[in-house]
């Protein structure tokens, strides 16, 4: 468990805030608060006009940023004032729940504190369906907890979310190798599970992909696609063993996850993956993080 814990603790690829170390500011110590921090910081796409921020289509572009350096530095293009101080809406980062989920992950881990980012499914923002979304796993001491660094007391009334997103019960988030077991023991609908017109059984498998590369510090965005994500960036393909992987997600062998994601060419990221963002089709993209 040390050695799990100490993997945690450090930065990975998406996660290393040395170079913008400077703008960090005195970070609180408290998980709770250091997501209040993250939720200063960025604005959520699909919740900009809730917030009422009429979104120009160049701010878009922010929604391609992969790494939390990257991210960092953008905030700091729109406000420099140190992160620990909250901005207006509109001089927010524009990203999704993988941004507040990374970031977030970032500042715990810059703080020492063990943490990893969780690919999956929520159940609190669609009556009846399981949202593809991310959250936070960090290690209070004495287990992982889930933590929704999205989830600020605005979109909780809003959702009606009754438990603390700071520490989610069992139950409210599904990782998606969880989601997946549940739909094949015939318990779930795969058809319940997916965001925007994208449902199905296809989207779980995805979804345990990005899971795999998070739980070895690559956190990727949720339209790349990459090894036995191309096709549709979504799918997995070829000679893979569906289960087997969602299990080893679901298992506490943390060697045995790592060893599988380094060992296996088609789940491992590679620095030149495709992006299913665009509407004129895929693109390939040079991810440079990506060593």
């Amino acid at each position: 468990m040390t050695e799990e814990l100490e993997f945690y603790a450090s930065p990975g690829v998406m996660t290393d805030l040395a170079e913008v170390g400077q703008a960090m500011g005195s970070l609180p110590a408290d998980p709770s608060e250091l997501a209040l921090v993250v939720q200063g910081l960025i604005l959520h796409a699909f919740w900009a006009e809730a917030y009422g921020v009429d979104l120009p289509p160049e701010r878009l572009g922010e929604l391609q940023t992969r790494s939390a350096a990257a991210m960092v530095r953008r905030i700091l293009e729109l406000d420099a004032r140190p992160l620990t101080e909250s901005r207006a809406p509109d001089h927010r980062f524009v990203g999704n729940c993988r941004h507040f989920t990374t970031l977030a992950v970032a500042l715990l881990r810059r703080i020492g504190v063990p943490s990893r980012a969780r690919c999956g499914f929520a159940n609190y923002f669609e009556l009846g369906k399981w949202v593809d979304h991310w959250v936070v796993e960090h290690w209070n001491g004495e287990r992982w907890t889930v933590l929704d660094a999205q989830i600020d007391p605005f979109q909780r009334e809003a959702i009606g979310l009754g438990e603390d997103p700071v520490d989610l019960p069992p139950g409210r988030f599904l990782p998606a190798a969880e989601a997946w077991l549940r739909c094949q023991a015939g318990s779930e609908d795969p058809d319940r599970f997916g965001i925007l017109d994208m449902w199905g059984t296809w989207f779980i498998e995805g979804n345990i992909a990005r899971d795999l590369a998070a739980l070895n510090k690559v956190e990727m965005l949720p339209w790349d696609g990459w090894g036995v994500l191309a096709g549709d960036g979504t799918s997995l393909v070829g000679d893979t063993d569906v289960e087997s992987v969602a299990r080893l997600t679901m298992s506490n062998d943390h060697l045995a996850v790592r060893r599988r994601y380094e060992t296996d060419d088609g789940l491992r990221v590679p620095r030149r993956i495709t992006s299913y963002s665009s509407p004129d089709g895929p693109v390939e993209v040079e991810v440079p993080e990506i060593g």
